[in-house]
């Protein structure tokens, strides 16, 4: 598990839709399409997911947290030793950052900004467009750029993004509002240095509400290319992209990542909440809270011009993502909650979806081996400790298979299937690609609340105890919860 471009533009990595999926690389980033989406909301910072805080707060002094369901990261305990301000009033003149004499823009503050300067932006309305090169923070003196302490969360609003990070180590973004982006909410990168994993590693994102983003097409809330060794907790994605195409998150070529206790939501028309593909490697995906996000919710791989991977293709065999973990997360409606395309050593383990569209998980295949390059195609997935409470009238099949996979090489054990429209047909039996293990069938798990997604279980549930004992498991569920042993199928350890 973890342990945790171009100047003056958009995304380096050159993303573009393939009109179906979102997944296709190939044009630049943020190109667009000319219609919007038609689902603009009001501004406003909205919800993020109660849970522990990774990061200690928006006042740096959080101490190491420790037990289930708390992620250290490297900010946990640091102090800034300085401080410069940004304010709606301010003026980028030389030495600007004073608390009477502010800057009026970050990429001033970060231009001045060394080891331990925490970059304290006051409420208000921003233009987007900023553009902060090679920022360089310390292990235990990072650089923050954030909200100031005790005020609303300021809001970037409009531009081709709101700000763009090109070569960045041990930077902490927070506390900050973005919405009406035309091509990506935030856009972090490497520079273009696709084979050097130093030149952007070391970032937290926390307590982000990025929305509204884009102009209906392949459009992201949050685009991270080439980053590695980064955490993204407390923050909430919506209405991201449009046409099918879009992420909340969207990954190429990223590496020891971990995305937790988010929320993503209000995305119908967006590819997916999160994908990860053109070559990444090592994410989870843990006590994420999903609401109709996206066309296919998770996006383990996809498809990625050849030219975009991280590190760059070899002539061994290349993969689209490899270990990705989606662990503990509430997954409602989508098309698809998840989708294996391309992904090697995969797994989704102890969550809970709810009412999935017309597959509860699809095996894929969209990058497949050329005379140049050779690719794995998707195997080695496992499905274990999840329970799918669904409409068995709404599915096409329970897990649909493509062409130039390797479906025989899943694995599927102890998921607890309930067909509430049909129990008696709960059990998906041949519509899986292998034989499942220890599954339970047609019995219903008892959820506490399910309008309220409070989707906790009894002591007394078919669910409780039911599950196999899973190394995912111990980092507990979907609330910081730790599960017992043997551990309860689904997001939730259990109730009383």
């Amino acid at each position: 598990m973890l342990l945790s471009a171009c100047p003056g533009g958009t995304s380096s990595d050159g993303s573009t839709t393939d009109g179906t999926h979102g997944t296709a690389d190939g044009t630049a980033d943020g190109s667009g399409n000319e219609t919007g989406d038609g689902t603009m909301s009001g501004p406003g910072t909205e919800g993020t997911t109660a849970m522990a805080d990774s990061s200690g707060g928006s006042d740096d002094t959080g101490e190491p947290p420790v037990g289930c369901g708390v992620f250290p990261t490297f900010e946990d305990g640091a102090v800034p030793t300085s401080e410069l301000h940004v304010a709606t009033d301010g003026a980028d003149t030389a030495g600007c950052g004073a608390p009477d004499a502010p800057c009026a823009s970050v990429g001033m503050a970060a231009g001045q900004a060394g080891p331990g300067t925490a970059i304290r932006i006051h409420e208000g309305i921003y233009a987007g467009d900023e553009f902060i090169g090679n920022l360089a923070g310390q292990t235990d003196a990072p650089i923050w750029i954030g909200g100031a302490p005790g005020e609303a969360p300021p809001r970037f609003e409009g531009g081709s993004v709101a700000f763009q990070l090109s070569g960045a180590r041990y930077v902490v973004i927070h506390d900050l509002e973005v919405w009406l982006a035309t091509a990506n909410g935030i856009n972090v990168d490497d520079n273009g240095q696709y084979d050097d994993p130093e030149v952007t590693r070391h970032l937290v994102f926390r307590n982000l509400s990025i929305h509204d983003i884009g102009q209906g097409g392949n459009n992201d809330c949050l685009k991270l290319s080439g980053v590695d060794d980064f955490w993204v907790t407390g923050s909430s994605f919506s209405r991201c992209g449009g046409g099918t195409a879009g992420s909340g998150i969207d990954m190429v070529g990223c590496h020891h990542g971990l995305i937790a206790g988010n929320t993503f939501f209000d995305m119908p028309d967006s590819g997916n909440a999160i994908q990860a593909k053109g070559g990444s490697d090592d994410v989870e995906i843990r006590a994420n809270r999903f609401d109709d996000a996206g066309n296919r919710t998770i996006n383990m791989g996809g498809s990625t011009g050849f030219e975009f991977f991280r590190p760059s293709l070899t002539a061994g065999e290349n993969y689209e993502a490899r270990d990705i973990r989606v662990v503990a997360n509430l997954m409602r409606g989508s098309d698809a909650p998840l989708a294996f395309v391309g992904c090697v050593e995969c797994s989704a383990v102890h969550n809970t979806i709810v009412d999935p569209g017309n597959w509860v998980m699809r095996i894929l295949q969209e990058t497949t081996s050329t005379p140049e390059y050779a690719f794995a195609p998707a195997r080695d997935g496992r499905f274990v400790n999840n329970l799918v409470y669904y409409a068995r009238g709404n599915l096409s099949t329970t897990v649909n298979v493509g062409a130039d996979t390797a479906p025989e090489t899943f694995e599927f054990a102890n998921n607890l299937w309930y067909a509430h429209d049909a129990p008696g047909s709960s059990d998906p039996g041949a519509e899986l690609p292998v034989p499942e293990t220890g599954g339970v069938y047609g019995e219903d798990p008892m959820f506490a609340e399910l309008a309220a997604d409070d989707l906790d279980v009894p002591l007394s549930s078919p669910a409780a105890g039911a599950g196999r004992d899973e190394a995912a498991s111990a980092g507990g569920d979907i609330e910081g919860e730790c599960y017992p042993m043997p551990p309860t199928i689904g997001a939730w350890a259990e109730g009383e």
